[in-house]
């Protein structure tokens, strides 16, 4: 069968948040965007949930935030754990600029469909679903398009620029033989779910205690779970069988022993094997890589999916000019990484020390945990827990819109 072939100006591989966004703005901004998602559809469980102010401002600067605000979704203020049975409140988010002093809690997929139905309106955007990019098409040593199967018919398609947004595991990355740094993570992390009643507290974030750490983000009716485990530990937790993962849930959160029967097997429980790591160079001619493919978060805080959208802002304040006047450079993909690979590896940076000083110590702790003398500050002077929510809920140089909407 002849091969399909489309041109575009812009060709984004990913309709996860980064992809999506970007496509939005600069179809917005009238640059023609192919958006390829090689799902039928964006339900996928166990993604990111937490959309941070950043994100919200971000809504609100191109007028979307209040109908977004009508997508059914939980407001989180204060984030609070508990240490060995012990509440400590963390972060305050009362004071962080923007109309929005909270963090939404809303599934993936609501996000994205709620993103795509808007960004139909322009007549730039276009996503195509159930369309995989499989390779690059190069030529000159210049990134031309990329090579695709669409339902299984390959398909060609032509840009100016191609934008690997798919993901830590991104095929095109791999296929421009990028240079990968490895941060490293000691943890991989069991997600899960259990239902959620009427009479349960309306928000938990993090339950630590000797030896185990279990995190739960309210679904409305259920409560999305993150079970950490030792980097690698998989087999090992599975050997000791489903009913020491239930005694290990009930043992940090008492109130849901009625409910750990609902892990039947372990197709009920699925790995997420936590990567932290950024590409040493962002582009090569035709090519630029942003989100979760240009740099790998890990789970702490939440914030993987609002970088994303920081990195699709900056990416389309920055390039939506050159690709309409038709003089993009390499330099102009250079500019983004020198903006945006800072405040990224900042954000990383702090993750890491988090993974490796306080996260993996508690996993191979064998004595009851203590509340560490900092949470133990915070929870008493409220006054500083504003530091920590302008670092999780705005981030290090937030940006604005400033692609114009034609």
């Amino acid at each position: 069968m002849e091969n399909l072939t489309r041109k575009t100006q812009v060709c984004a591989a990913g309709g996860g948040p980064a992809g999506i966004m970007l496509g939005y703005l600069l179809a917005r901004a009238g640059v023609d965007v192919v958006v390829l998602e090689k799902h039928a559809d964006f339900f996928r469980d166990f993604r990111g949930d937490t959309i941070h102010p950043s994100t919200l401002h971000v809504m609100d600067e191109i007028g979307l935030l209040d109908d977004f605000l009508k997508v059914r979704h939980t407001e989180v203020r204060e984030l609070s754990g508990f240490v060995s049975g012990t509440e400590l409140k963390m972060v305050d988010l009362s004071r962080v600029p923007g109309r929005c002093k909270f963090i939404a809690l809303m599934p993936q997929w609501d996000f994205l469909n709620f993103l795509t139905e808007r960004a139909r309106a322009f007549p730039a955007f276009h996503l195509e679903m159930e369309t995989e990019a499989r390779d690059l098409v190069v030529e000159n040593g210049i990134v031309t398009g990329v090579r695709a199967v669409q339902r299984g018919q390959e398909i060609n398609i032509t840009a100016d620029l191609v934008v690997a947004a798919d993901g830590r595991t991104s095929t095109l990355r791999k296929a421009a033989g990028m240079d990968v740094i490895v941060s490293g993570a000691p943890i991989d992390v069991l997600w899960l779910r259990l239902s959620r009643l009427p009479a349960d507290p309306d928000q938990t974030f993090g339950n630590i205690a000797q030896g185990a750490i279990f995190v739960m983000l309210n679904r409305f009716d259920y409560y999305q779970c993150a079970f950490a485990i030792r980097k690698g530990g998989i087999d090992d937790i599975k050997a000791r069988g489903l009913d020491f993962l239930r005694q290990e849930i009930v043992r940090l959160v008492p109130f849901l022993k009625d409910r750990v029967g609902e892990i039947t097997s372990w197709d009920d429980v699925k790995l997420l094997t936590v990567a932290v790591d950024h590409l040493k160079t962002w582009y090569r001619p035709g090519l630029l890589c942003i989100g979760d493919a240009a740099h790998a978060m890990s789970p702490i805080g939440g914030i993987g999916i609002n970088l994303a959208i920081q990195d699709a802002v900056a990416a389309a304040n920055i390039l939506w000019k050159p690709l309409r006047e038709k003089s993009l450079t390499t330099n102009d993909l250079k500019t983004l990484q020198t903006r945006r690979e800072p405040p990224t590896r900042w954000m990383q940076s702090m993750q890491v020390f988090l993974q490796n000083r306080v996260i993996d110590r508690v996993l191979a702790s064998t004595a009851p945990i203590r509340p560490p003398a900092l949470l133990k500050f915070l929870t008493k002077f409220r006054w500083f827990r504003y530091i920590p929510a302008y670092v999780v809920g705005v981030g290090f140089r937030p940006e604005r819109v400033r692609s114009p909407k034609v």
